[in-house]
């Protein structure tokens, strides 16, 4: 007797699953593709469990059950009992940078004194690529202000601890990786609200310290407390840095959750052309990252790095800092957007390079 395969059958059931929204979208019954939406999601999670080509998706999937559920059934995701969900994103986005905080340590810095070359390309790239794309495309956009800002909020913002793990599956410079976002991460309460203060200026009002201040305690204060703690607690910290990326990962789809539902009206209104510039922004910092490190003359490994340390921002940060300004159902939608296209466009990207290892000498001059 043949062992029943859960996988295979969860991919089989998905399939079906999709065909039947493809069926209620093109009768015009949209409305009730929730159940099946939200069943799709999980029973493709479930199947890219089973294949290790797929099981970079497996989050991404269970990001998008969040997404949907939160779109077709708001109330769920806005308060309870008087209280606002909105409350719980800084405190998640503290959580978070404390995990990338305590799974790090000072000789993760090393690289800027092996490779100063490469850390200074990737930080200038991190610098001026996304923040300036992103408002090329929020002036485009005729979108309302507020939702325009917020796609120049994620290009401002630095990249996250995403970047390092598709670097490792994209064979590049892991260590490099990790270097360049501790720098943009640290150095993001004085660049993000300066780069707001430019080219969001004329979207909206923006208050330099303030939103400085915001970001030092979102950032600063829980990433120097997990270093300190990683100090402290030395190989007793193996633990916590087990445990933190599984609470990364629930934090992220919580925000997500909450943002969809606060933005569901805005979304529906501006949801497609919103997607698709997320999509340009998201396409065009892999391509000028990649290039520009190519142009001053980076190996290919590295130019990898910085591909994908442009091309994958922080949008928990962004997402805090909109909820901050009390945007979080405006300037918070592009960070949401991001989020998923990023993990998505990642994972395809990481496959792709995986299977093409990179032909020069890691070592960068």
């Amino acid at each position: 007797m043949k062992k029943i395969n859960i996988y295979s059958i969860s991919i089989s059931i998905a399939f079906i699953l999709f065909m039947v929204n493809i069926i209620l979208i093109i009768t015009g019954h949209i409305e009730h593709a929730g159940t099946p939406l939200i069943a799709l999601f999980c029973f493709l999670a479930l199947g890219f469990r089973g294949y290790k080509s797929l099981k970079g998706y497996v989050f991404t999937s269970l990001l998008f059950v969040g997404i949907v559920f939160s779109f077709y059934y708001p109330q769920y995701f806005i308060s309870f009992k008087g209280y606002k969900f909105t409350n719980l994103i800084v405190p998640l986005i503290q959580i978070i940078m404390f995990g990338m905080g305590i799974s790090m340590s000072f000789k993760d810095f090393a690289t800027v004194i092996k490779a100063p070359k490469a850390v200074f390309v990737g930080v200038s790239a991190q610098l001026m690529v996304m923040p300036f794309v992103g408002f090329i495309l929020a002036k485009m956009s005729d979108f309302p202000p507020e939702i325009a800002a917020g796609i120049v909020l994620i290009g401002a913002s630095p990249s996250g601890v995403a970047s390092n793990v598709i670097a490792y599956l994209a064979k590049a410079n892991v260590a490099l990786s990790i270097t360049i976002t501790s720098i943009a991460t640290l150095i993001a309460p004085f660049a993000t609200p300066v780069l707001m203060k430019l080219l969001a200026g004329e979207f909206i009002e923006i208050d330099v310290l303030s939103m400085m201040w915001t970001i030092v305690k979102m950032i600063i204060i829980p990433i120097g407390t997990g270093l300190i703690f990683n100090q402290i607690l030395g190989h007793r910290a193996k633990l916590l840095n087990k445990i933190m990326p599984v609470l990364s990962m629930v934090g992220i789809g919580v925000i997500i959750a909450v943002i969809t539902a606060s933005g569901r009206d805005s979304l529906l209104d501006i949801g497609g052309l919103l997607l698709l510039l997320v999509f340009i922004h998201n396409i065009a910092g892999y391509l000028l990252g990649y290039w520009y490190a190519r142009l001053l003359k980076l190996n290919e490994r590295d130019a990898r790095t910085i591909a994908i340390e442009v091309g994958m921002q922080n949008g928990g940060l962004a997402s805090g800092i909109a909820n901050s300004l009390g945007k979080i159902a405006t300037m918070g939608l592009a960070p949401a957007v991001f989020g998923p296209i990023m993990n998505i466009s990642g994972s395809i990207l990481a496959s792709y390079w995986h299977k093409k290892p990179p032909k020069e000498t890691p070592i960068t001059k």
